[in-house]
């Protein structure tokens, strides 16, 4: 919180004191709100139902996969995928998986395996961070793009404890 308060000192005790005037939410305890009060929205207009997600194919042929280029994500991905999974296609679309332009680069790779290279489903991943850093997963834009695919997406963002509004999408 960030608090905006008028200091006092006791001339009797000398014991210091402050008025609060005004407190707000800072840092975390913001971005902790906006991200509730956008869910809210979301759900409220059909993002979230499990009615309307795409099933995934049982065994897909080609994927695409939007992550960080040189990523422990990307090699992870690569290893599991490609031991378990013999003969797939991977279709790379490297983006900024935070930060400034990220979120514009994970939509435009939704719209280019969408629109331009065509596969059988797409995995969005990224390794685990602070809330901030997970934000790109956590905005308006790539969130509806994750609904609007035509493609099935899995979203794999963070850890078992981080969760984002494009994974409930």
């Amino acid at each position: 919180i960030v608090i905006k308060g008028k200091p006092q000192v006791s001339p009797k005790s000398g014991r210091f004191a402050l008025k609060v005037l005004e407190m707000r939410l800072s840092g975390e305890g913001s971005l902790k709100l906006a991200l509730e009060r956008l869910k809210k929205q979301l759900e409220s207009e059909g993002l979230f139902d499990e009615s309307r997600k795409r099933r995934l194919p049982f065994l897909p042929d080609k994927i695409g996969l939007i992550t960080g280029e040189n990523s422990a994500a990307y090699s992870d991905f690569i290893k599991v995928a490609r031991g378990r999974m013999g003969g797939i296609t991977i279709y790379h679309a490297p983006v900024r998986v935070q930060g400034v332009g990220s979120i514009v680069e994970i939509c435009g790779a939704i719209n280019y395996f969408n629109t331009v290279q065509k596969v059988d489903v797409i995995v969005l991943t990224r390794g685990g961070g602070s809330l901030e850093d997970l934000q790109s997963f956590n905005s308006e834009d790539v969130t509806r793009a994750v609904f609007s695919s035509r493609i099935p997406i899995v979203v794999a963002v963070g850890h078992e404890k981080d969760w984002s509004l494009a994974e409930l999408a």
